[in-house]
């Protein structure tokens, strides 16, 4: 029977082997942590690669995912479909799953995309809550599990496992267990180089289980493991690796992190482990060993089968773990809203919205970042989720931002539960990268954004957003929703919650007057845009605005028609999901540009850059290209120039210049 020093071998043997082919990776860590893998994926995680998405399975996330050969080699080892050992010698080649670093929708077992370092153990919070919230509402029988991390020196430096770090240690995550690879090695070389801090403290001042060990050395990791397990709190175990073990002349070195060793040094690394086969070769007694492993967990899994058969929510759970929300709570609002218009600000009818989700869907998990009372996104009747009671349905995240966007995509991937949360729409340039790696991901996450323009007044240009929202919506997969009214806000939320993406609202600060109505067949929102005022005169001009402007376009509008100019009004909540409709449809709201006869027209308290792509070459972008300015909010909009009379004006002045031409 393979030793476990012969079964980790066979990791390292697979890292240098594939980034020796790619020319390109990372053999380091795999090399330095494969002890430490090895007495985790044999001794203690519970997982089947018969079943990939088996629910109650043990999550692992390699938070260091440059170090991804680690996980490629484990899963192939255990026995997963994919990848083939095909797949590993094109490591980092097109089309091979085996990419730069882990993708999860490359492969199953990948639990979360990694790479940019600290957002694995950020996401691996996110999934411990989800987890714990899971277990609070259908016990230890169909919910119990942990989340495992394997992360580096580097991701152990990034501001936002401090975040993530602190909310887990005040929530006391004990179902979560982070493996530090200590090698004290970075890219431009020793960790000394710019730490020296003492990572442990930090921990232990958290709220944190802190142990060490020798992480070369499988039995005393596993020791570790048992260790962490046994305690309340989330646990940090530090591995005291070498990276790049096994190749004599590079190993404890930068050399061994982001380079292929190349061929005479992966030579003496055979050498010195003993490692006799060709590459991409694995010995029978090491694939046996390795295969044995990862067959333990079908049992588990069986009688896990047998607890859900028997628990009488079957089919409820398994609706929740497939993420199905009901749409049911979007009609009866939308008849009231109809029946009795409010004005409200945007941020108070996704309040209105959120009573009714929240009341119809029990697997939302809202939050904050220290905004609640300003984000309304708290409602009536869920309480604190917090370490006393797993079981509620609001996080306070304290003034973590982007911990709060990573922890959600965690508790998205994990499945099970469906999270929002909210902050202002400046502030999402803290929880931007977390917001793009959820849209790699897929991951259904709703960020709650308010304030989201000059219209939030006295606080000045430093809290008034002007080119978020056309950086939002660069960023591929990401719906960005901007409503103008109620009826608009409960749309977009239920088009937010039927995406399998993740979606953001931009909502206002202040009141705007009731835009919609009269009933409509079908959620227009969703459309992206749609005509909300026909012209009456001959249509001349296309307004097109989004938000709190298209009061200022419908006022506009109806000054251009008085002077005998037709105007039609186009609201666009949300330019992806318009530039998603067919050719057709688009073309009815939004004639060829080409057609010179008419006037197409941006209306948006924002930068105008970008869109000459509805307004085209030849249209008017009425916006704002520079910071904003401390005031009253309607002082400010007659200052930049966001009126009616002002636009009209403009309007008007574009249309003479136009027959001059």
């Amino acid at each position: 029977m393979a030793t476990q020093r012969r079964l980790a071998n066979a990791i390292r043997a697979l890292a240098m082997d594939a980034v020796e082919a790619a020319n390109s990776g990372h053999p380091g860590m795999p090399m330095g942590m494969a002890d430490a893998a090895t007495a985790l994926f044999t001794r203690h995680l519970k997982y089947d690669p018969a079943d990939p998405k088996w629910p109650d399975r043990d999550r692992f996330i390699l938070s260091a995912g440059h170090g991804s050969m680690l996980i490629y080699a484990l899963l192939h080892l255990t026995g997963y479909a994919k990848p083939t050992i095909d797949d590993i010698r094109n490591f980092r080649q097109l089309g091979s799953p085996c990419a730069g670093h882990p993708e999860n929708f490359e492969l199953p077992g990948i639990e979360c995309t990694t790479g940019p370092l600290g957002q694995g153990l950020a996401m691996a919070v996110g999934f411990a809550v989800a987890e714990r919230h899971l277990n609070a509402v259908y016990g230890d029988d169909l919910v119990d599990h942990r989340t495992f991390v394997i992360a580096g020196d580097g991701d152990l430096m990034e501001g936002v496992n401090h975040e993530a770090a602190g909310l887990a240690g005040h929530l006391k995550l004990g179902r979560l267990i982070v493996m530090w690879d200590d090698n004290k090695i970075t890219i431009d070389g020793p960790t000394d180089l710019s730490r020296n801090e003492d990572v442990v403290a930090r921990f232990d001042a958290m709220g944190w289980h802190t142990v060490e060990c020798d992480g070369m050395d499988s039995g005393k990791v596993s020791k570790a493991i048992d260790e962490a397990t046994a305690d309340t709190r989330p646990s940090l175990i530090r591995c005291k690796t070498i990276i790049g073990y096994g190749a004599p002349n590079k190993q404890g070195t930068a050399a061994t992190h982001g380079s292929p060793l190349g061929p005479d040094e992966v030579a003496a690394a055979r050498k010195e482990l003993g490692w006799t086969d060709p590459p991409f070769v694995i010995p029978e007694d090491v694939a046996k060993g390795w295969r044995d492993v990862g067959a333990r967990g079908n049992k588990a899994r069986a009688e896990w089968q047998r607890r859900l058969e028997a628990s009488g929510k079957k089919d409820e759970f398994l609706a929740r773990m497939t993420g199905k929300l009901s749409d049911k709570w979007l009609q009866p609002l939308l008849d009231k809203l109809i029946a009795d218009p409010p004005k409200v600000a945007t941020r108070k009818a996704s309040e209105m919205a959120l009573e009714c989700i929240n009341a119809a869907i029990p697997a939302t998990i809202g939050g904050s970042a220290d905004l609640t009372p300003s984000n309304n996104t708290k409602t009536k009747d869920i309480g604190p989720l917090d370490a006393s009671n797993y079981g509620g349905r609001y996080i306070h995240y304290g003034i973590r931002e982007f911990g709060m966007a990573a922890a959600m995509n965690g508790m998205a991937l994990h499945g099970g539960v469906q999270p929002y949360g909210g902050t202002f729409l400046v502030f999402s340039d803290y929880s931007r990268n977390a917001i793009r790696l959820g849209s790699l991901q897929h991951a259904k996450v709703v960020h709650v954004m308010t304030h989201d323009s000059i219209g939030l007044g006295e606080d000045g240009p430093t809290h008034q957003p002007i080119e978020h929202l056309q950086s939002l919506r660069t960023i591929p997969g990401l719906r960005v929703y901007r409503p103008a009214d109620a009826v608009e806000t409960a749309e977009c939320w239920a088009a937010a919650l039927a995406n399998d993406g993740p979606s953001l609202l931009a909502l206002s600060r202040q009141n705007l007057r009731p835009v919609r109505t009269k009933a409509a067949k079908e959620n227009l929102s969703a459309r992206g845009a749609y005509r909300l005022k026909v012209a009456e005169a001959p249509r001349k001009v296309i307004l097109i605005a989004t938000g709190s402007e298209i009061e200022i376009a419908l006022d506009t509008a109806v000054a251009l028609e008085a002077r005998g100019i037709g105007a039609d009004v186009v609201s666009m909540p949300c330019t992806e999901a318009f530039d998603q409709q067919d050719a057709a449809y688009r073309e009815s709201i939004l004639p060829d540009v080409s057609n010179r006869e008419i006037l197409r027209v941006s209306i948006e308290a924002g930068t105008t850059f970008g869109w000459e792509r509805y307004v085209g070459l030849h249209g008017l972008k009425i916006g704002i290209d520079r910071f904003g300015a401390s005031g009253p909010a309607p002082a400010l909009y007659d200052h930049f120039g966001l009126t009616a009379a002002k636009i009209t004006e403009r309007v008007i002045a574009q249309l003479e210049q136009r027959e001059i031409a």
